[in-house]
């Protein structure tokens, strides 16, 4: 028979171990492909769009977050794209860390050359900072109206000028924006008479259920048509709720790659994390079990021909993040 010290050992231990787990369970593993990707990856490929998020005692998330992340590494991401046979990344800012961009940072640090960023800056970011982060990977500055919730066109139109005033003379910078299609619309004139690049992420908020007379999908297809926005064909669970095949986002898809090719990119939004699941923003939100092989393959269906396949994979990310 156990003494009772022996007894409260193991009661303590068996204590700790529940802690553990549930520290664990707060932060599990991120998504991986679970369908192999069925066509040709051109050498060079590049997901432009995916978020790190680090240990939080070490990458601590802003005070004003509207939502809190499970946690996923580096080397998760790197395993997600040795399935897909991507060899580029994009890490993108995300909403979560405010302007502390030192997260995105160690993740560019940490896989190399073949890794760019883009950030989020404050007015009290500085000229050396901004020289600092182009010489660590950095390539654009990101407005995220979009999960802030920030619908007035005023704003968006403030928030525009003073990305374009800090990017403006900054070689190969572009002002990367998550938004909707009416904000597009209002900032159309804006965009036109614009020197800088400028990026929509996500399909640039069109709704696949709406169709092809949309509001503000015509201002945005001119945009791409013009030459002056490049769109990101990524997250269409973000557009479609007809998972997980989104069939209603294929029309979508090849409208706004025959608009332009050369404006095209794709971008998984790895790790997946769900802005708006209407949790208290301090608790933590499961992210979400997106099959990206699936998604991928997706990709291929809308763009069936391999040389736009490569130009919307390849070319044009090597020439817009400057690898």
């Amino acid at each position: 028979m156990p003494t009772r010290r022996e007894i409260l050992v193991q009661t303590a231990i068996a204590g700790a171990a529940l802690l553990t787990a549930r520290a664990e369970s707060a932060f599990a593993m991120a998504s991986q492909p679970k369908t192999p990707v069925d066509f040709d990856v051109p050498r060079g490929a590049c997901d432009c769009h995916t978020h790190i998020f680090g240990d939080p005692h070490r990458f601590p998330f802003f005070a004003g977050r509207t939502y809190t992340p499970e946690s996923a590494s580096v080397a998760e991401q790197e395993k997600m794209h040795r399935a897909l046979h991507i060899e580029r990344t994009v890490i993108v800012q995300p909403s979560v860390y405010g302007t502390d961009n030192s997260c995105t940072l160690d993740a560019i640090r940490q896989i190399g050359s073949h890794a760019r960023g883009i950030a989020v800056i404050g007015a009290q970011t500085t000229t050396a900072q901004l020289d600092e982060m182009h010489h660590r990977g950095i390539r654009g500055i990101r407005i995220n109206l979009e999960t802030s919730g920030i619908e007035d066109p005023a704003v968006a139109k403030q928030r525009f000028k003073a990305a374009v005033d800090v990017v403006k003379h900054r070689h190969n910078w572009h002002i990367q924006i998550y938004t909707s299609l009416g904000l597009i619309a209002a900032l159309r004139d804006e965009i036109t008479g614009s020197s800088v690049p400028v990026v929509f992420d996500h399909f640039g908020g069109a709704q696949a259920a709406d169709g092809p007379h949309q509001a503000g999908l015509g201002e945005l297809i001119g945009l791409i048509e013009s030459g002056k926005a490049y769109v990101k064909l990524s997250a269409p669970y973000r557009v479609s709720k007809l998972a997980p095949d989104f069939p209603d986002v294929a029309p979508l898809a090849k409208a706004l790659v025959a608009a332009n090719p050369q404006r095209m990119l794709w971008g998984s939004d790895w790790p997946h994390p769900q802005t708006k699941a209407g949790r208290p923003p301090h608790e933590v939100t499961p992210l979400l079990q997106i099959d990206d092989g699936r998604d991928f393959n997706l990709f291929a269906k809308w763009v069936p021909d391999a040389a736009q396949r490569k130009t919307i994979l390849v070319d044009n990310p090597a020439r817009l993040y400057d690898f």
